[in-house]
């Protein structure tokens, strides 16, 4: 695989997603389908691949309404960890860390995946007690992590203001090594790429109309460019979207929509090696490749469906990271965006059956999707295509709401997503 670095590494990707974008195989859909994938995200891409190589089943239609890498894929903030407090939840985003960390080699494609490290900010005691509860939590799942004081942070990053004048002065922090962040987009060009040429048809600009049922049973899906499709089973993977979903296949789902919003400085010199967050100030930040700061932050508060920036949510934002590096101040905003995402009130996602036979659904993962994909999609696959909830998503099922065993993963892993 050829190396790239830097903007060499920027513009290579470009090229390849402005070639892509003109000679993307757009096939014509076939009257049945074995499943139909609604999605064309990291994670309904990575479904259709790991049907694909896992299980044999090519016969697979990934339906999109815009463009490959157009939706939440692309509109993240890239952070990859696995540090999370619950059993259910620590398995989960463990086996997608393990899927990562080979990522490149399985899809012969470069996403970027690079393991700089987390560091999640204590700030109180309260926060550093919530920390080692849940870096011990983490060791006995076999997730890397350490409890670190504020010297040990100042170390990893030099330009970090460890003062005890601040009005948030830094106690500590965990740290998992093997934490970084990838190319959101390239993840999902790659699985895109992988994925066509096992033989699934991945057909963008086809919105989904309506989900075809009857007698309980879903069997095809109605689309606005090509009318009706049909399949023995059908995945929905639409994040920010399966509430309208839902809606059509005549259920309800116990999900928000918000929008999130993220933004980038102006490209600057390496200086941020590592990936840092803070729950109590609410921001995270990390360096690209290309030299700009990665900021982000939490859902917005109000539900909605628009993909464009808040002012109010980012200028909070750019306070909380200069109250941890008061230096980035002299340093420019470049641009912002919004991203849709549906949440449940668990904060964990659902990978369920439905009311409906030969319907499922992976969605509600909040900000926690990106991190998740390769997993996500893995899990999601075997349920698919053995009509059985993997074991590992059988915590994540619908059924929790009902019985009552939630997982509640708000702000357990360090940061409120």
């Amino acid at each position: 695989m050829e190396k790239y670095s830097g903007f060499g590494l920027a513009r290579h990707a470009l090229k390849h997603h402005e070639h892509w974008q003109r000679v993307w195989r757009n096939p014509t859909p076939k009257k049945k389908y074995d499943v139909i994938i609604i999605g064309g995200g990291g994670h309904g891409l990575a479904t259709a691949y790991y049907l694909a190589k896992e299980h044999g089943i090519c016969n697979v239609a990934v339906l999109e309404k815009g463009y490959l890498g157009g939706g939440n894929t692309a509109r993240n903030t890239t952070i990859i960890r696995s540090n999370y407090l619950w059993d259910e939840s620590a398995k989960l985003y463990e086996h997608s860390m393990k899927l990562w960390e080979g990522l490149s080699q399985e899809l012969n494609y470069n996403v970027m995946f690079s393991q700089r490290g987390v560091l999640n900010l204590g700030h109180t005691l309260q926060c550093m007690r919530d920390i080692k509860r849940r870096v011990s939590a983490n060791r006995l799942n076999g997730i890397d992590g350490e409890v670190l004081d504020a010297q040990q942070v100042k170390e990893i990053v030099p330009m970090i203001d460890i003062s005890a004048n601040r009005r948030y002065p830094i106690i500590g922090a965990s740290w998992q090594p093997r934490a970084g962040v990838a190319r959101h987009d390239a993840v999902a060009w790659g699985y895109a790429r992988a994925a066509d040429a096992l033989g699934v048809d991945i057909i963008q600009q086809t919105e989904v109309t309506d989900i075809l049922y009857e007698n309980g049973v879903a069997f095809g899906v109605n689309t606005k460019q090509h009318g009706v499709i049909s399949s023995d089973k059908i995945g929905c993977v639409v994040a920010g979207n399966s509430g309208v979903l839902a809606k059509m296949a005549g259920f309800k789902l116990p999900i928000e929509s918000h929008p999130l919003q993220a933004l980038v400085s102006e490209p600057i010199k390496p200086i941020l090696d590592t990936v840092v967050m803070s729950n109590h100030v609410h921001g995270y930040i990390s360096q690209s490749d290309k030299g700009d700061l990665v900021i982000g932050a939490g859902i917005d508060s109000y539900n909605g469906y628009g993909q464009r920036g808040s002012y109010q949510s980012i200028e909070h934002t750019v306070q909380a990271i200069l109250e941890l590096f008061p230096t980035f101040s002299r340093i420019r905003m470049n641009r912002q965006w919004g991203g849709i995402v549906d949440t449940t009130p668990d904060a964990c996602p659902i990978i369920s059956t439905t009311p409906l036979k030969n319907l499922f659904f992976n969605c509600g993962w909040g900000t926690g999707g990106f991190k998740a994909t390769p997993a996500s999609g893995h899990i999601f696959a075997s349920t698919l295509a053995n009509n059985e909830i993997h074991d590992i998503a059988k915590p994540f099922s619908l059924s929790r709401f009902y019985d009552g065993s939630l997982i509640d993963e708000h702000g357990a892993a360090g940061v409120a997503h």
